[in-house]
């Protein structure tokens, strides 16, 4: 399998030089005024989402040029080698088949299923597993909405077992049940779990821990107390109330847990919302919704997999993505959703671009020239445009907007007047007021413009809408890592501070500072 790092290909100084000659002087006030067709010819439909790319520091030259650079650092042989189930996560010898979660079950016949066994490179028991785990998990999830005695789902996770799900449950709140209530907690601060369990009765309330391996010490840390609060708050049966989102059975049921869904090591943690850890979901929206979003999500990965380079809207994001990060230099990006249901989208989308592609060093192990992963960070519009748009529009830092919109507003929980209007009228005029810019000669009121931004439209959030868009960005965040030459499904950097924290829980208790260094002898010392 051809992986040529970028800085390795002949395409890298092309790039570097068009840069040089064109790309810093490139003004979009002038590149819409040389051709009324630019809208058009940047912009397209995916499916269950319309991306405007116009606004874009590019042209068609230098979108040939990183085409061609995708081409030479074998973004096509990576893509295929990852649907084939080879172990492309080479630092843990793993493969990486979130895509398989999504696959519609084999038993369909027709055209669909060769398509299906393409995927899954003859899969079949694997891919038999995985619809066994969902039949269950949805199964449960139906029972559930069913009881009436249960009123609140408490999800105990982290990471991508609490930013998935609670991301999607806000987001699709329009479609979810309205006799459950759903709550997520993460922090290890007792605060959080506190919040909630004041809100809960024991007998009406069902925990869900979710820990592949049921040792994540937040995670642990959490449902112990709040199985210690259900029990001394009179509460009983702790196989009714607590289910297990693992593949620690035994660890479970040492906990008293006799429900639990399983999951599979190529399933990483901010891949893993449509897998069991996407329970809470199912909840919500049931099992057919939760099937419809596996859809939108499948329709966007036979987008990737089958649509050539040049029309194909993950591989056009994730080479930009590299253009702006090092070429121009922008060290970061941001998301702005015009929806309150994506309110949690930006904190989402910032474990699956940071935590998959923060690397320094290549797949061999070997330190990098170049940068990687941008900074994302963002709130939703219109809040956003009141808090940080400032810098955006008139900071002396240059930062890609990605405006997030739905055309049509969501018919519950409300069916105000003007609203939508309002807010869609606002996400145009952002973008616009980015590119076009305002002179004024007193310099206080100056609008520079030529500030890029991406524009992804759906037509309505719904599950469908939501899959698609989830999947377009995991696949964007794969092509920029295949570019850069790195492995983006590994996290080693999440793992020292666990280690350590381990060591210092212990100090704090007993005061030992040996082997410190000085600046956490004193804190310590300070926290005793």
């Amino acid at each position: 399998m051809n992986r040529t790092r970028c800085d390795r290909t002949l395409a890298w100084p092309l790039l570097q030089a068009s840069f040089e000659s064109l790309g810093k002087n490139f003004d979009l006030r002038e590149a819409f005024a040389a051709d009324p067709q630019r809208f058009s010819r940047f912009s397209q439909d995916a499916p269950h989402v319309f991306a405007d790319l116009s606004k874009n520091l590019i042209d068609a030259d230098t979108e040939a040029l990183l085409l061609e650079l995708a081409r030479q650092c074998g973004l096509e042989q990576q893509r295929d080698a990852m649907f084939a189930g080879e172990l492309i996560n080479r630092t843990e010898q793993r493969a990486v088949m979130h895509f398989l979660l999504r696959n519609p079950p084999l038993a369909k016949e027709g055209r669909a299923q060769a398509a299906i066994k393409n995927i899954a490179n003859a899969l079949p028991e694997v891919n038999a597993e995985v619809q066994a785990v969902l039949a269950a998990m949805l199964a449960y999830a139906e029972r559930l909405r069913l009881d009436d005695g249960i009123t609140d789902i408490v999800n105990i996770g982290i990471g991508g077992s609490d930013l998935g799900p609670q991301m999607a449950v806000l987001a699709l709140s329009e479609f979810a049940t309205t006799t459950k209530r759903f709550h997520f907690v993460s922090n290890i601060d007792g605060q959080e779990l506190a919040g909630v369990l004041a809100q809960l009765k024991p007998q009406s309330t069902l925990f869900l821990v979710a820990s592949k391996t049921f040792t994540t010490a937040e995670t642990m840390t959490n449902a112990h107390s709040a199985k210690r609060w259900f029990e001394a708050q009179g509460g009983q049966d702790i196989a009714r109330h607590f289910a297990a989102l693992t593949s620690n059975v035994a660890a479970a049921n040492d906990f008293g847990i006799t429900t639990t869904f399983g999951f599979w090591d190529w399933v990483g943690g901010r891949y893993s919302l449509w897998s069991a850890i996407g329970l809470p979901i199912a909840i919500a929206i049931g099992a057919s919704g939760f099937r419809t979003l596996l859809a939108g999500a499948h329709a966007m990965d036979e987008h990737f997999r089958t649509t050539p380079l040049a029309h194909n809207l993950p591989v056009r994001l994730g080479l930009f993505d590299v253009w702006y990060r090092n070429f121009h230099g922008f060290s970061s990006r941001s998301i702005a959703p015009y929806s309150s249901a994506l309110r949690r989208l930006p904190a989402y989308l910032q474990q699956l671009e940071m935590e998959s592609n923060g690397k320094r060093v290549d797949m061999d192990g070997q330190a990098l020239p170049y940068a990687t992963a941008p900074v994302l960070w963002g709130e939703p519009g219109t809040n956003g445009q009141h808090a940080y748009f400032q810098m955006l529009h008139q900071g002396t830092s240059v930062v890609p907007v990605e405006f997030v919109a739905v055309k049509k507003a969501a018919s519950y929980p409300h069916d105000l007047p003007g609203h939508q209007g309002k807010l869609l009228a606002n996400v145009l005029a952002q973008a616009q007021a980015l590119m076009n810019g305002k002179p004024d000669a007193g310099g206080h009121q100056h609008f520079p413009g030529n500030r890029p931004s991406t524009f992804l439209l759906l037509e309505q959030l719904t599950p469908a809408s939501l899959g698609a868009l989830l999947a377009l960005q995991e696949h964007r965040v794969f092509v920029s890592g295949a570019i850069w030459g790195i492995n983006s499904f590994d996290q080693w950097g999440v793992e020292l501070g666990k280690v350590l924290a381990k060591d210092i829980e212990s100090r704090l208790a007993s005061g030992d500072e040996a082997g410190l260094d000085g600046s956490t002898a004193g804190l310590l010392q300070r926290l005793r």
